[in-house]
């Protein structure tokens, strides 16, 4: 079992920035991927990014260029470095191991 928390969220101006954090616990040894997904109100959840523990990224093509996912194996820890940010970035954003564990979520708004 892994456990997954997220921090960092909160309430922004547009052009803004936030660090969002995602702290891993239990058997983070097999960990292979982690994520950010969000998911805004009305609407299906989307991922965001993901990072491989060799360090590969991927992104969707709405956060290119503004947002970067990275991490620290040694924290057992992701982040996700949003800059630039917009109103249509207001969302629970939610961290996952594996695709499979999720955490709670939390919440970012970002305000015109």
């Amino acid at each position: 079992q892994v456990q997954v928390v997220e921090s960092g969220g909160g309430l922004v101006q547009a052009g803004g920035s936030l660090r969002l954090s995602c702290a891993a616990s239990g058997s983070i040894f097999s960990i292979v991927i982690m994520g950010w997904y969000r998911q805004a109100p009305g609407k299906q959840r989307e991922l965001v990014a993901t990072i491989t523990y060799g360090g590969s990224t991927n992104y969707a093509d709405s956060v290119k260029g503004r947002f970067t996912i990275s991490r620290d194996n040694a924290k057992n820890t992701v982040y996700l470095q949003m800059n630039t940010l917009k109103p249509e970035d207001t969302a629970v954003y939610y961290c996952n191991a594996n695709q499979n564990y999720w955490g709670k979520g939390t919440l970012v708004t970002v305000s015109s």
